[in-house]
């Protein structure tokens, strides 16, 4: 509920702010895309919790008693918690996108190749950010340490490096796994690299989480 909250609200206020600003007609599915930035804490939140409370139930250890691989706990986890956040992703989108069409006053466009494409794109960048998160909280082991690191890296960061300005900080901005995921979830944007080159960015970040809390799990909890 939190993350269609936020979604409306956000999409709301970036079609209004576009139409009041008499901006260049876009895709409908722009906005929702942009409120990505914020949906997927909600996101964040369910995955980190998916883990975190295991450790902090006690509950891990039967899970790894009846799974004593810890490869297939990690994965089973990672699997059905970015199962969730991809169909979250895409309701997410869906609602945006029908809140922002009429706030758009106009200024939108509606096609239905690119809005399913747009909506596939949205819930499967939530789904790389619930993997990622799922190696965050592996490695972390508390719900405080993975989402002081999250926020960082999806929220604080990228904000600090676009506030500061300049090609360089843009260019490294491309390469955080929001910068690089709103490069295919837009469209009829600038983007420095492909579609398909974005999601292998993303990709990469949510497996290195993965490694690192796969290792941490097989040192720690052997």
């Amino acid at each position: 509920m939190a993350g269609l909250a936020t979604t409306g609200v956000f999409t709301y206020y970036y079609a209004a702010i576009a139409r009041i600003n008499e901006r260049p007609i876009q895709p409908v599915g722009n906005a929702a895309a942009a409120s990505a930035l914020l949906a997927q804490f909600a996101v964040v939140i369910m995955a980190t919790v998916a883990v975190t409370s295991e450790y902090s139930t006690g509950s891990v250890r039967a899970s790894l008693l009846w799974v004593p691989r810890r490869h297939r706990v990690h994965a089973a986890k990672a699997v059905v918690v970015g199962g969730v956040a991809f169909v979250a992703g895409t309701g997410f989108a869906v609602v945006g996108m029908a809140v922002a069409w009429g706030a758009f006053g106009g200024r939108a466009s509606f096609a239905a190749g690119t809005a399913i494409g747009q909506v596939l794109a949205v819930g499967g960048y939530q789904a790389l950010v619930a993997a990622l998160t799922v190696g965050v909280s592996f490695a972390t082991r508390h719900a405080a340490g993975a989402l002081s690191i999250l926020v960082t890296l999806l929220w604080a960061l990228p904000s600090l490096l676009l506030g500061l300005g300049g090609p360089t900080l843009a260019a490294v901005n491309d390469h955080l796994p929001h910068g690089a995921g709103d490069h295919f979830m837009r469209v009829g944007t600038q983007a420095p690299h492909t579609a398909a080159t974005s999601v292998l960015i993303v990709a990469a970040w949510a497996a290195a989480a993965h490694l690192v809390g796969l290792y941490v799990l097989r040192r720690r909890d052997a």
